[in-house]
């Protein structure tokens, strides 16, 4: 429906924006519920987000999403922020409500969502879990594993420092292993996560040899272009479950859309295809 004078409006800032799905993913969803309401995708310089920030409330937005690159700086720049998103030091939701601007993380929720629902049984406290990568989504997918109890969580990435400030700052179960040793690093492993962009369209490819992981381990990689990575084709071809990563951005979007619209949204099939065409 098209959206009146009364519409609730959300959106999403970013830096580029242009290659947002979130538009898409949310107008799927307003108009599958028929709510009068709007997201838009906004441009948003990042000397100019704490602007843009303050302004939500006085241009009737409900709130919005942050990508990259601002959601570490928007860290500071919010009346409050939920402990996750505190612990994982960025924020990818904005709520306004009477109190303010509140920041929220739901990337870690987004990532279990979709291990549960593309995996029967899924559980991180299965077994040791190798993370690849230490970026903002490795800190997101880290903490969400932790709470969710899993025993070890070894993190490899190819600047070593990274890795080991953030087994520093985290602490137990997270252990930092070399770059070199990742592939060792799988021996024994219940789950595999990529959360570096090697694989991607456009990028390098991952160089990892599957040789040592249990074909039981299931095998996930946060990227969706492609939907199945060079990663995740061999994980499958030697037996290993696999999750793509397309449903950690449609299960993250959930509650945000939920907070914004007052209807909590379901992802199905219908859901991935529209974002899938876009």
């Amino acid at each position: 429906m098209r959206p009146t004078g009364k519409a609730r409006v959300a959106g999403v800032m970013g830096w580029p924006v242009s290659h947002s799905r979130s538009p898409v993913l949310h107008g799927h969803w307003l108009e599958r519920h028929g709510i009068d309401g709007a997201y838009v995708p906004m441009a948003v310089d990042p000397a100019n987000l704490e602007r843009a920030i303050r302004a939500l409330p006085a241009l009737g937005f409900r709130g919005c999403n942050l990508t990259v690159p601002h959601k570490e700086a928007a860290l500071a720049l919010v009346d409050q922020v939920d402990p996750v998103a505190r612990r994982i030091g960025a924020i990818n939701t904005l709520v306004v409500g009477e109190g303010g601007i509140e920041g929220r993380n739901t990337d870690g929720i987004g990532f279990m969502e979709n291990l549960k629902a593309g995996h029967a049984g899924f559980a991180a406290s299965h077994g040791p879990v190798v993370v690849l990568g230490a970026g903002g989504a490795a800190r997101a997918v880290i903490v969400a594993l932790a709470d969710a109890g899993a025993p070890e969580i070894r993190l490899a990435n190819r600047s070593p420092g990274r890795s080991a400030a953030l087994a520093a700052e985290f602490g137990a179960p997270l252990v930092a292993v070399p770059w070199e040793a990742r592939a060792d690093a799988l021996e024994g492993a219940a789950l595999l996560v990529n959360t570096t962009t090697l694989g991607m369209v456009g990028q390098e490819p991952l160089a990892l040899a599957l040789d040592p992981l249990p074909v039981t381990a299931l095998v996930t990689d946060i990227v969706y272009t492609p939907l199945e990575t060079d990663l995740l084709a061999r994980a499958r071809a030697r037996g290993n479950p696999v999750v793509d990563g397309l449903g950690m951005l449609l299960h993250q979007a959930r509650p945000g859309f939920a907070a914004w619209f007052g209807v909590v949204p379901e992802v199905d099939e219908n859901l991935r295809r529209a974002v899938l065409g876009a």
